[in-house]
């Protein structure tokens, strides 16, 4: 399906722009990127394509989804921004949220990011439970992302490498640990780590294992390890998918 964006004044792409600048910022000074990647795409993965509805569109501000059980957490993600948003007026919160997690992986060393702005805010929260789980395995991970979402198998994959950035919380997810030895910079190495098999002080959830144990899932895994670029292309490509779904569909 073809996409038809929104024009947006001049004055909205600047402020675009300043928005990433004061982001970076932000990020440096909190060390919060990996939080504000997980943002959002918890603001977005909750779109369902058969109902339409859901997706990137600003609902995270309400505090009934922030509530949600996947989104223990997020709460200081949306207070953390809010302060930078309040300088923003001109901004849709559903633009803000999505470019939160772009600036998280371009200032963390990852592949740039097209954004398309114009997004409108929603009110109304999404239902809960419809966000993946670290306890999913190959089919429950296709139902999320392909039958729900819209999105396939590379984007399973590469979205799954976002998982370079950050630790999980025992708290949140009810484990501890990193996946990377560097969770502060974005790259390659969750795919490494994944073929190198478990080691002491690094994490692998079932959802992650499961990539290695599915047919098509592997070549993949084994493509992104090979080759950063080929991860940073299929990220880049995925991340876009994922901030746009629901948005300017034709």
């Amino acid at each position: 399906m073809g996409k038809s964006y929104p024009n947006v004044s001049v004055e909205y792409q600047r402020a675009v722009d300043e928005v990433k600048r004061k982001l970076t910022e932000l990020y440096a000074e909190k060390k919060c990127a990996p939080l504000m990647l997980r943002f959002t795409f918890h603001s977005a993965g909750t779109f369902d394509i058969n109902t339409k509805t859901g997706g990137p569109f600003g609902t995270m501000r309400n505090k009934v989804e922030q509530a949600h059980g996947a989104n223990v957490g997020l709460d200081i993600a949306v207070n953390l921004l809010e302060p930078v948003k309040q300088q923003f007026s001109i901004i849709s919160y559903a633009d803000f949220y999505q470019l939160a997690g772009i600036v998280a992986v371009e200032s963390t060393g990852g592949p740039p990011i097209t954004f398309h702005p114009g997004r409108l805010d929603i009110d109304a929260p999404p239902p809960d439970g419809r966000l993946p789980v670290p306890s999913m395995g190959p089919d429950q991970l296709r139902n999320a992302f392909i039958k729900t979402m819209g999105l396939n198998d590379q984007d399973i994959v590469a979205l799954s490498g976002g998982h370079t950035l950050g630790s999980a919380h025992k708290d949140r997810s009810g484990v501890d640990g990193s996946w990377t030895t560097n969770p502060l910079v974005f790259d390659n190495s969750y795919f490494k780590e994944l073929l190198a098999g478990e080691k002491a002080g690094l994490i692998q959830l079932p959802s992650d294992k499961a990539l290695l144990a599915d047919p098509v899932f592997r070549p993949l895994v084994e493509k992104f390890a090979a080759d950063n670029n080929a991860f940073f292309q299929a990220f880049a490509e995925s991340f876009m998918k994922l901030n746009e779904l629901g948005f300017a569909d034709a």
